[in-house]
């Protein structure tokens, strides 16, 4: 053997032996950052555009997303919640991408509306609006684990930074989409307990509800959030909602909705005096109303098994002395009244619970907040555990009808 051919052999060792160090390496690395985020790996795969946006008619692109593992929810409630958005936004960021990327999270404001009912068979039906601008969404989907339900939720994908004009259109908009199962509007889980938020505008210049007391914390999405994940009934629901401080987003305030398979439902809200007093977050108290128990909300209400709620403040005497129009969405709430009461609280099925929310729809109904559209319409079956959804009241087009259950 020559000293070129010795020269040429030694080389090719020496490549050889680079080239398995290198993929050695690379292994590593790979088993490593698969080791760490194969949660967050396997959610970011599934997402899946289900329809396409149409800026003409206000529609966005629509998402689904499975969510693979337990999302740190746990550790959420074991370091007592959070205070604040900021907070929430910290904690996602350091749990889901281990500090390498800021997010960001906000709330609007928004419209809404929801009741519940029957249908002649018995099953318990919750409907709700989610009334905003045009915006991209996802249907989310969590998995059940020990003293944890699985959840069919929406979020409005905008409030984790995915452009409203654009959609998921890069792997870091996917990365930001990890975010939206902390930012849940509405859902249902395996126990057949269904959640809504609304916003209420309390206070005269519309005052964040922000308790302080030695309660652990809790952000507006993530009360329900823990509702959906936590709660097999309506009085766990309660239960979970007494046991924390409520810290209201984006310097607005809410109250929820929530109901059960049983047919019980409630009406969750903090208070403090009437609106025109109740401009101390920290002083409000929560208040809840029962479906079963209302009589003093209204002869309507005590009438019916149903329950229904928009965007004001349902507590008694809480407008007392304010110009009517304080009462936001009550001309919706009374046509929500009307229907519900002229059918005894019983309706045909999802669809026709479908065509009373279609009623009070951003295209059929006077705009009296300044949302612009519907963003979806969704009836929970809490006896079956389904839910129907559709985009932007395009009732009639089946590419924008959605049936979700969890044995689908």
């Amino acid at each position: 053997m020559n000293k070129n051919t010795k020269k040429r052999s030694l080389a090719a060792r020496i490549l050889c032996w680079g080239v398995s160090v290198l993929l050695v390496l690379v292994l590593v690395l790979t088993g490593t950052v698969y080791g760490i985020w194969h949660n967050e790996i396997h959610t970011i795969a599934s997402i899946e555009h289900v329809r396409d946006r149409n800026d003409a008619h206000l529609d966005g692109d629509v998402y689904t997303m499975h969510v693979s593992g337990g999302f740190y929810l746990d550790e959420f409630v074991e370091q007592g919640g959070v205070r604040s958005d900021s907070e929430l936004i910290d904690f996602i960021t350091g749990k889901l991408t281990r500090g390498l990327l800021k997010m960001d999270m906000s709330a609007p404001d928004i419209g809404c509306a929801s009741f519940t009912a029957k249908t002649p068979d018995g099953d318990v039906l919750f409907g709700r609006n989610y009334d905003f601008a045009k915006t991209n969404t996802c249907i989310i989907f969590t998995e059940a684990s020990e003293g944890r339900h699985a959840t069919i939720s929406t979020a409005d994908l905008q409030f984790v930074g995915v452009d409203t004009e654009t959609g998921i259109t890069s792997l870091m908009d996917k990365v930001l989409s990890l975010a939206a199962v902390y930012a849940p509007l509405d859902g249902i889980n395996d126990a057949g307990v269904s959640c809504g938020i609304y916003m209420t505008y309390q206070g005269d210049k519309t005052v964040a509800t922000n308790q302080n007391t030695d309660k652990p914390d809790f952000t507006s999405t993530t009360l329900l959030r823990l509702i959906l994940d936590y709660a097999d009934n309506v009085e766990e629901a309660v239960q979970i909602a007494s046991t924390y401080d409520l810290h209201d987003s984006a310097n607005t305030s809410y109250h929820y909705m929530v109901a059960d398979a049983s047919g019980k439902s409630a009406i969750l809200e903090w208070v403090a005096g009437t609106d025109a007093t109740d401009n101390d977050g920290s002083a409000r108290k929560l208040v809840v109303h029962y479906n079963d128990n209302d009589s003093y909300v209204g002869e309507a209400e005590g009438n019916s098994a149903s329950q229904w709620v928009t965007n004001f403040v349902v507590n008694p005497g809480y407008y007392d002395g304010c110009d009517p129009s304080a009462k936001k969405g009550y001309d919706r709430y009374l046509k929500l009244q009307q229907e519900l009461t002229d059918r005894n609280g019983v309706v045909a099925d999802e669809d026709a619970a479908m065509e009373i929310l279609g009623m009070i729809g951003r295209r059929t109904w006077n705009n009296d907040d300044g949302n612009g559209c519907t963003v979806h319409s969704a009836v929970f079956n809490l006896t079956k555990k389904t839910m129907l959804w559709v985009s932007n009241e395009n009732f009639d087009d089946p590419t924008a009808v959605f049936e979700f259950g969890f044995d689908k």
